[in-house]
């Protein structure tokens, strides 16, 4: 049995996610796994290594699939690009071990968050950033970041529905910069729950704009009360950068 990692980008604007939905094929996984059926002929399961949420882009998602059927990386590289739309980009196929798993074996990952932080809007990257036209305190959101650093429960920080299982991560860095009217905000750790990186940027906004003290952050981690958090950044803005093996 062969097995395929898939390096994959995509402008996640008009999918609902990356997660195959029953009920709806209109998924970053249900359009590739569509198009690898048809290059096999059965049906094939692809792994990602994160569930990115509806809108959410990526600049490398990884994956990865199991075929007996003998194709080189180049020819199942050029299948995929030729059927799938345009908004998803195959840029690697690599053969690894039989016992690599994509979500399994991720030691972290790095998600990017971008903020126009202009009066006026970019008419240009308007579908790819939040717009926030009051100015941001990036001092403040500095300071404020550092409280996320850590292992947490975060709770808080999540939109998941199961409280089966743990809902503590670790946040190894979160480094903010101002980019030519852009604010980025990247996020590292071990892992992320659902919404939690859009829950803590929008944090960091609150706490830019003088709504909140960065101070009473570690109350709002520790409180586990998801009313807490106030405001979600919007899914347009986030890009799964990269992702470490």
């Amino acid at each position: 049995m062969n097995n395929y990692k898939l390096t994959i980008q995509y402008d996640g604007g008009r999918y609902q996610g990356w997660q195959r939905l029953g009920d709806s094929e209109n998924t970053i996984q249900g359009k590739i796994e569509s198009v690898l059926t048809e290059m096999v002929g059965e049906p094939i399961e692809i792994i990602g290594c994160s569930r990115t949420d509806s809108g959410v882009h990526a600049f490398s998602q990884i994956a990865n699939f199991k075929m007996s059927l003998n194709m080189t990386e180049t020819e199942v590289m050029n299948y995929l690009n030729r059927y799938l739309p345009r908004d998803i980009s195959i840029v690697e196929v690599t053969l690894v071990p039989e016992r690599f798993h994509a979500r399994y074996n991720v030691k972290d990952k790095t998600y990017l968050y971008k903020i126009w932080n202009e009066p006026y809007t970019n008419p240009f990257m308007r579908k790819y950033s939040m717009h926030v036209e009051e100015n941001l305190n990036i001092s403040s959101m500095i300071e404020g970041s550092q409280y996320f650093i850590g292992s947490h429960d975060f709770t808080a920080y999540s939109n998941a529905k199961s409280k089966k299982k743990s809902m503590v991560r670790e946040i190894y860095s979160i480094d903010i910069e101002e980019v030519a009217g852009f604010i980025e905000i990247r996020v590292r750790g071990n892992g992320f729950l659902y919404n939690m990186v859009r829950k803590i940027v929008g944090t960091l906004i609150e706490v830019g704009l003088n709504e909140i003290d960065a101070k009473n952050i570690p109350s709002i981690i520790e409180s586990k009360e998801r009313i807490q958090t106030g405001r979600m950044a919007d899914p347009a803005g986030l890009y799964l950068e990269t992702v470490e093996f």
